[in-house]
């Protein structure tokens, strides 16, 4: 789109909504594509969240940026990444980096033309202060891992163009000359005083917060990317012509950083001809990604973490590796057998958050002998995974353990929030990027908040989730933060998707003769709820069977919920895993639900219990 006429952002009714200052320029070329654009802007309210990074305060006692560059500056270069991630993520970022600015684009397909808009950070991603602000070169894995965490992915090329065209203020570069010492901090923090003392000249007429281009060299996405692992893509530092200095250049190792790399996160959210949609879908698209990128489809539009490093098992031949995920996060990885990866097999990747208190070798389960501690013997996800294994013959069947940290969902997500959570579900997914993948989501206790804190952070549900599973685990239902909306939206045909809801009435059930649930705030309640708000929607059978189970059915058995009355008052909490809890919420729905095994029968699962 060219650079048009200035209009001002406080003559125009209903922009301040979305969060521009008053007297701030914004650039529109004089067309109705213009127009329309406009209107995206001052209509798209659903988008105002998507505006503002989602990341926490800045710490009152965070170093400033020239403090943080010299307790950096010794350190070796893999030190440095993790406390450049660690400081971005705390929040000791400028205030005025976290609103993002639009950017609008234009192109005409098939004779109609296409409106859209991104949001970037104003400048480059830095640690500190709007007046102590140090622009932190980095690694594109540390980028990514930033941009998983905040919703956000990095520009192609096409975005960068359109940004240097769209920004305020336009900085000449300033190369400084190469030699070894270009890799370092001192150079990093020299060529940061120098992109400092340009901007003050500018600052009064367009104070932190305007967006800025021309002072760095972008990392960049794009297609050649799949090609080209283990490599760092730059390109830009435009010239005052509007000319790049750095063509799209792919010849670094995805080590290498020096002073002139910048990084610019976009938000995954944006509009196209004035409704909502993801940067991942436009790139996607064989004819909208033109829109943003000159290289067609960027079908992986991140950089891939790289491979983790898979360790065999006895005795039942499974392999598993071990992710940290910043903050406080473990994810262990099973699979089975290499030779179990055919092909023609999608891999059926269970996301199963752990309960309060367990570890992950304590959900996984094995053999006891006495004084064990007894956490090893009553969930046996382990053994549940490997009978599912020998009957799931159509899909590879791969388990993430997920451990927050204390052990404890609710409480991470009190402190953390939510949106890193689709972040590390799609880490782990890109692992197996080379096959298809179905995800289900699945959850003990209080690992039900991890499955509700991603309702939370997603619009939709996406579809390539195919099962959810709460194993009594459903407390954090709410229907009003959207949760029965989704499931619904979800469920709804014609795509095959599966929800399982285990639960017995807490209610009633004593410990030291006392109750520690109310009749709402329970899982026997939160299920309850979570029925009446799909029963709105979908036709559910019901029936009681002697043992006091409860079968709630919709869908042809694809909605489910089962749910214990407990006359006994007993305490089922963990037991309605052990007792095949795991496999019938993988099972239902399907033709092999009930095969081999019974719903709160015996264990049908204890010749596939690991010796240790």
């Amino acid at each position: 789109m060219r650079a048009g006429v200035l209009c001002r952002a406080d003559e125009l009714d209903g922009v301040q909504e979305l969060g521009f200052r008053s007297r701030q320029w914004m650039r529109f070329a004089g067309s109705p594509a213009a127009r329309l654009l406009l209107l995206c802007l001052i209509t798209a309210g659903t988008l105002a969240s998507a505006q503002t990074l989602p990341l926490p305060p800045r710490p009152a006692d965070a170093p400033g940026g020239r403090q943080f560059a010299q307790v950096i500056a010794p350190l070796p270069a893999a030190q440095r990444e993790e406390q450049i991630l660690s400081q971005i993520l705390a929040g000791n970022v400028p205030q005025s980096l976290r609103r993002l600015c639009p950017v609008a684009v234009t192109n005409i397909i098939d004779g109609a033309t296409n409106s859209a808009i991104f949001f970037v950070t104003p400048d480059y991603l830095g640690v500190g202060t709007d007046d102590d602000f140090f622009r932190a070169p980095m690694t594109p894995a540390t980028a990514q891992r930033i941009a998983d965490q905040l919703d956000c992915l990095l520009p192609t090329p096409k975005m960068v163009d359109a940004i240097y065209r769209a920004a305020e203020v336009k900085l000449p570069p300033a190369p400084i000359p190469p030699s070894a010492a270009m890799t370092t901090v001192p150079v990093f923090l020299l060529h940061n005083e120098m992109v400092r003392t340009q901007r003050l000249e500018s600052i009064e007429a367009h104070p932190p917060g305007a967006l800025v281009a021309g002072h760095q060299k972008d990392v960049v996405i794009c297609a050649k990317l799949a090609a080209s692992t283990g490599k760092v893509a730059i390109y830009g530092w435009h010239q005052t012509n509007g000319a790049p200095i750095q063509p799209l250049y792919l010849g670094h190792a995805d080590s290498w950083v020096d002073y002139s790399h910048g990084v610019r996160l976009v938000s995954q959210q944006m509009l196209l001809n004035g409704s909502n949609t993801t940067v991942a879908r436009v790139l996607a698209d064989p004819k909208l990604s033109a829109l943003l990128s000159d290289e067609g489809v960027v079908a992986s539009p991140r950089y891939r973490a790289p491979a983790p490093d898979f360790r065999a098992g006895d005795p039942f031949g499974e392999s598993s590796a071990t992710l940290t995920f910043d903050p406080g996060v473990t994810i262990q990885i099973n699979q089975p057998a290499l030779a179990a990866f055919a092909p023609e097999k999608p891999v059926l990747l269970v996301f199963y958050a752990l309960p309060n208190g367990n570890t992950i070798a304590q959900t996984i389960g094995r053999q006891t002998a006495s004084g064990d501690d007894w956490h090893f013997d009553i969930q046996h996800i382990g053994a549940q995974t490997r009978f599912l294994r020998a009957c799931l013959t159509n899909r590879t069947l791969v388990v993430a353990y997920l451990q927050a940290q204390s052990n404890n969902w609710p409480a991470w997500r009190a402190r953390h929030g939510d949106a890193a959570i689709p972040a590390m579900i799609a880490r782990v997914k890109d692992i197996f990027a080379a096959r298809p993948v179905e995800v289900a989501l699945a959850g003990h206790s209080g690992g039900g908040s991890f499955i509700f804190g991603y309702l939370n952070a997603v619009d939709n549900i996406p579809d390539d989730v195919v099962r959810i599973a709460f194993l009594d685990s459903d407390y954090a239902y709410d229907a009003a933060r959207g949760h029965g909306q989704k499931l619904a939206a979800w469920l709804a045909p014609p795509l095959p998707h599966f929800l399982c809801v285990l639960a017995y009435n807490d209610a009633i059930a004593r410990l030291d003769g006392k109750s520690f649930v109310t009749a709402e705030g329970g899982t026997w309640g939160r299920s309850h709820a979570m029925l009446r708000d799909l029963g709105a929607v979908f036709d559910f059978t019901n029936r009681t069977n002697d043992a006091g189970l409860e079968f709630h059915s919709a869908l042809g058995g694809r909605a489910q919920f089962i749910l214990h009355q407990n006359p006994e008052r007993k305490i089922l909490h963990t037991v309605q895993v052990e007792r095949n809890g795991f496999i019938h919420a993988m099972l239902t729905g399907t033709e092999a639900e009930s095969r081999g095994y019974e719903y709160f029968g015996p264990r049908a699962y204890t010749q596939w219990i690991a010796a240790e």
